[in-house]
């Protein structure tokens, strides 16, 4: 069941406030770990100052310092701020839907996911400045630190949910829309060495169970689900489950909103037609 918490709006003050004041909560009762939330919330004024710092401390390496990593991010939130809003859809998602995060502070510090995201947003805003070079180091970097491999050249819509993320694989030309929920081991990949426009277009509201292969230039249609362990190799229609190896269509219409209910059940009988 979804959690219900405040709305967001572009204004990032609700979910900053939230935050700041379950970092002051929690240094009341794990002071072991005031210098982490000090540094990383509590001595920033907003979500773009905070988010920057985190990213830097969790990337930084011997080949680039977080001094240029957090001003790198500094600048592509300076110059987009709808990378801030996506972070805060983002945050509201894991809270919403993952019975794990107690809060947003949790999701924020400690859920590779939500912060792999994040690293990808702003790789694709480099990508777009035509700095294909540092938006694929930031990509390997996360691939090594996270096993979550994003191509900075996929588009990806605000308000996901990456659960786990281990073993997530998005190819160059995939698109996610909005509202999605992603599970570990997904893959959103090609069907051989074809180029060009060779990755799925996954809809909004879509639900991508663990393990689960679509494959190829193929639209999955918006609120549908995709069990976990699927093969899929050909379109999926809006409002439909498809489910197997190939998969095949096993619901029509599925739940309303499946990326947001986070149900993973299936029904109990199986229709006889096949995609």
């Amino acid at each position: 069941m979804a959690q219900v918490f405040e709305v967001i709006t572009p204004d990032d003050k609700p979910i900053w406030l939230n935050l700041r004041q379950e970092a002051q909560d929690t240094l009341a009762a794990e002071p072991a770990l005031a210098s982490l939330l000090h540094s990383t919330i509590l001595s920033h004024d907003d979500l773009a100052s905070s988010l920057s710092y985190h990213i830097a401390r969790k990337m930084a390496d011997d080949t680039l310092r977080g001094m240029t990593l957090r001003e790198l991010a500094q600048r592509a939130y300076a110059a987009d701020p709808s990378l801030v809003v996506a972070a805060m859809a983002d945050l509201q998602a894991v809270y919403e839907r993952d019975p794990a995060a107690k809060g947003y502070l949790q999701a924020f510090m400690f859920f590779k996911g939500f912060l792999s995201l994040q690293i990808y947003r702003v790789s694709h805003w480099l990508w777009n400045q035509g700095r294909s070079t540092m938006a694929h180091f930031l990509q390997s970097r996360v691939s090594e630190l996270f096993q979550i491999d994003i191509n900075p050249a996929a588009r990806i819509g605000k308000g996901v949910f990456l659960d786990h993320g281990t073993g997530i694989v998005i190819g160059e030309t995939a698109v996610v829309g909005d509202d999605c929920s992603i599970l570990q081991g997904v893959t959103l990949g090609g069907t051989g060495a074809e180029r060009g426009d060779r990755h799925p277009k996954i809809g909004r509201g879509v639900l991508l169970g663990a393990g689960a292969n679509v494959l190829g230039n193929i639209t999955v249609g918006d609120y549908a689900k995709i069990a976990s362990g699927s093969v899929v190799l050909k379109p999926v229609p809006a409002h439909c489950t498809a489910a197997g190896v190939p998969a095949r269509l096993v619901n029509c219409k599925t739940c309303e909103d499946p990326a947001r209910q986070m149900d993973h059940t299936m029904p109990d009988i199986d229709y006889d037609y096949s995609i």
